[in-house]
């Protein structure tokens, strides 16, 4: 993820880190916590390009153009 997010042209300078809060071999399930510095308010920054839905296509389309 550090890597995905750190060199993404979208996000890449407001990257900070990235860590697993919990893994479950089981379920095959991750959970994880990104951390972004993000500029003092800009109109529609946050809620544009700090977006869930956003950040999480940067990781989709990573795995994508892996395929």
């Amino acid at each position: 993820l550090t890597d995905v997010y750190s060199s993404s042209p979208a996000l890449g300078r407001y990257f900070r880190s990235a860590q697993v809060v919990y893994f479950s071999n089981e379920s095959s399930t991750v959970f994880y916590q990104l951390e972004f510095s993000v500029p003092p308010s800009t109109e529609g920054f946050v809620e544009n390009t700090m977006n869930p839905d956003f950040i999480r296509n940067i990781l989709r389309q990573n795995i994508y153009d892996e395929d």
